[in-house]
């Protein structure tokens, strides 16, 4: 069971901010990483659970100090990233020369590590469109919105009923 996490708008606002030289900047109510006990308590039955990080922190900051980052519990769960400091940004473009988008980014991970069975954690914001995901990929994506992300009632629901479902086609496999 592979998890690909995003973290703003996921487990925190989406709105972070990296000033130079000074800790990160969360400039909304709240703290860093505030939603991570709804993502763990939803993941304590999957111990097979794994997170690959889908997040623009680790082209940011780097993969090593984006875990130092990260609560304990989902550290421990983290096996990769969709990034990583020895691709160049040419890797990271389509075929159409333009910037992967999420999706894209997942599905090449997805695809160059052999991962079949991948939920993603990703939120909506201000100029992405849910259409970036194609239709027969979209059961694998749990879209948050960007200011509450996983607080919200029904997202857990449907995180809950997602983790469950994949947990079954693990186990059929």
């Amino acid at each position: 069971m592979i998890i690909y996490l995003d973290f703003d708008g996921v487990l925190h606002p989406d709105a972070v901010f990296n000033p130079p030289n000074r800790p990160l900047v969360l400039r909304a109510e709240g703290e860093l990483f505030m939603h991570a006990q709804i993502l763990d308590d939803a993941l304590a039955p999957y111990s097979q659970a794994k997170i690959v990080l889908s997040t623009s922190w680790v082209r940011v900051l780097g993969y090593d100090r984006t875990l130092s980052k990260m609560p304990l519990k989902l550290k421990e769960r983290v096996i990769g990233a969709t990034w990583h400091s020895q691709m160049n940004h040419q890797m990271y473009q389509n075929s159409y020369g333009g910037n992967m988008n999420r999706f894209e980014q997942i599905e090449c991970h997805a695809s160059r590590t052999g991962f079949k069975k991948w939920l993603a954690i990703d939120d909506l914001f201000s100029g992405y469109e849910v259409d970036e995901w194609p239709e027969s990929h979209r059961h694998h994506l749990i879209l948050t919105d960007q200011e509450k992300g996983l607080s919200c009632k029904n997202i857990q629901a449907e995180l809950k009923e997602k983790l469950l479902e994949l947990h079954r086609e693990c186990l059929i496999c």
